[in-house]
């Protein structure tokens, strides 16, 4: 501990450390000891030619040849040197700070491989120039922004859902466990049933003017002609309505889906960036519901398979493989977080499903109200953390790295 920096340097108020929890959609950033963070960019880069772009306004303006690439996969970085480019950005053009100045934390997923971890630690240092560093697991930071040394946090993002239990700040490996069927999943979901009804899904850019039109009627919009968009860039658009369509009229019902029970649900209104708008009734429930049984709805292309878990079913998986005595304390302090899990209903199915699951158990589910909470809750407990006055002998220091090297990682942030 001798080489961590000394507290009146890092551990006051002094110096406000920085915080990055890089997901699948986006990447949060801003100064630990805030509420939330100041800076969410799209975990997104565009490509064209030599040039790389990142950020909204960039990546969201129609360029030719221009390729929407991602560098993240499973949930873990998979290409440094643009996911560098990406927080570069947020840090000096968007948060207009000096990484030389502040120590950071950076939030990883429970199964991040070692080369990652050390990867990381590298970056921070070489690249970043930080004074001081610390890794943090995500799940144990969602379960601190809750207030929960103990917890089973349920995290439904886009790319991924994953279940973590965590016993007095320690993740439990063996019994993590995460799937692709998550938000992005719906969306294909969605894109499909759209596709089933002839609806043309047009993107806002390429929208010049609309005039409005009774419900279901063909729309009248202006378009605006643009030359040599590529297909991941249109993809891209395109993905932004449905994240639309998912946040505001999809929903999850109490049970397994019954056409007869969504039927009766009142049907909710969407508009297109075109004009057109329909009501959707059975169907905003119908595109949901993948997520709690994907076997019963396959797509083409899809990983999906006899074996696939539903959220349901990857919580369960994942207490019964922790100790039996630790299972009800779990199961009595879950924290549900993600986008995804701001679905309408989807809190009352889980606890419902669970219920059925652990008879006999207390199932208490902690769901924030607040959106930003329950999407920034990786960030907000690595403020939570490094803001801490007791967090300051956490840190590795830079004397302590040039001496190690990145495998100080493995000792460090466990």
């Amino acid at each position: 501990m001798a080489n961590a920096p000394a507290p009146a340097i890092y551990g006051g108020d002094e110096i406000s450390a920085l915080v990055i929890d890089p997901g699948s959609s986006w990447t949060r950033v801003g100064f630990a000891g805030e509420d939330t963070p100041k800076v969410v960019v799209p975990t997104f880069y565009g490509k064209a030619g030599d040039k790389i772009y990142v950020g909204d306004n960039d990546l969201h303006s129609p360029r030719p040849g221009m390729e929407i690439l991602s560098p993240m996969s499973d949930g873990c970085i998979n290409d440094w040197e643009m996911t560098v480019k990406i927080w570069d950005y947020a840090l000096s053009r968007r948060l207009y700070t000096e990484t030389k100045e502040h120590p950071l934390l950076i939030t990883e997923p429970a199964w991040n491989p070692p080369k990652d971890r050390e990867k990381t630690t590298e970056v921070a240092f070489e690249e970043l120039g930080v004074p001081a560093f610390y890794l943090a697991k995500e799940a144990v930071c969602s379960a601190f922004a809750c207030g929960k040394p103990t917890a089973l946090v349920v995290d439904v993002g886009s790319a991924v859902a994953s279940v973590t239990p965590i016993i007095d700040g320690l993740v439990l490996k063996k019994a993590t466990f995460h799937s692709d069927f998550a938000g992005d999943f719906i969306n294909s979901h969605i894109a499909t049933l759209f596709k089933s009804k002839n609806i043309t899904l047009t993107p806002h850019f390429m929208i010049a003017r609309k005039i409005p039109v009774e419900l279901g009627q063909p729309p009248q919009a202006t378009l605006k002609s643009f030359d040599g968009l590529t297909e991941s860039f249109l993809e891209f658009q395109r993905g932004r309505i449905l994240n639309e369509f998912k946040e505001s009229t999809s929903g999850v019902l109490e049970q397994s889906y019954n056409e007869v029970i969504a039927n009766i649900r009142p049907a909710r209104p969407f508009e297109f960036p075109d004009g057109y708008n329909l009501n959707f009734g059975a169907d905003r429930y119908v595109t949901t519901e993948p997520l709690f049984q994907p076997q019963a709805y396959p797509l083409p292309d899809s990983t999906v398979d006899s074996s696939s878990q539903g959220i349901t079913e990857l919580i369960t998986t994942s207490v019964n493989a922790c100790d039996v005595d630790a299972r009800a304390n779990l199961v009595n302090n879950i924290v549900l977080i993600g986008g995804t899990s701001l679905l309408q209903g989807f809190t009352e199915r889980t606890n419902i499903e669970l219920n059925q699951a652990f008879p006999g158990m207390k199932i208490r589910i902690q769901a924030p109200g607040n959106s930003s909470e329950r999407k920034y809750a990786g960030w907000i407990g690595g403020s939570i953390l490094a803001s801490l006055g007791t967090f300051h002998q956490m840190w590795i220091g830079k004397r302590e790295y040039d001496e190690i090297g990145p495998a100080v990682v493995e000792k460090r942030c466990k």
